[in-house]
């Protein structure tokens, strides 16, 4: 099975286990799918993430985060950037995500970041997703 954009493929993943009400998820493990997993992670809106092998491929476990009434803490993500239609942003074109509730993750010459670190570090890039 040959995914067009994988980047999609695991933020529908998330969705689906977050209104499944699932504890975690496997996905096809890849650099930058891990590299969104680190920031998930640092803004609180996933518990943790490991890499690890199974059956000779490598898989990215991601264990969704809950709080106080099972309420997710992630809301909804939304897919910016496609293989279609890539959408590059100037550093002084980041926006907030929903008026600064929410975080942008966007590829950048100096690695994936959020929008908010790439506008401290003054370097743009491609808008990957938003999340909130």
């Amino acid at each position: 099975m040959s995914l067009t954009d994988p980047v999609a493929d695991f933020l529908t993943r998330i969705r689906n286990a977050i209104r499944a009400r699932q504890q975690k998820l496997d996905v096809p493990a890849s650099k930058l799918k891990a590299e969104i997993a680190r920031i998930l992670k640092e803004e609180g809106y996933i518990t943790s993430y490991k890499t690890q092998d199974e059956q000779g491929k490598s898989i990215l476990r991601v264990y969704l985060k809950y709080g106080a009434g099972s309420q997710a803490a992630i809301r909804d993500l939304a897919r910016v950037s496609r293989p279609g239609c890539r959408v590059y942003i100037g550093r002084d074109e980041i926006k907030r995500v929903q008026g600064g509730l929410g975080i942008s993750i966007m590829t950048t010459p100096k690695g994936v970041m959020t929008g908010r670190q790439a506008r401290r570090e003054g370097v743009g890039g491609e808008l990957l997703c938003e999340v909130w």
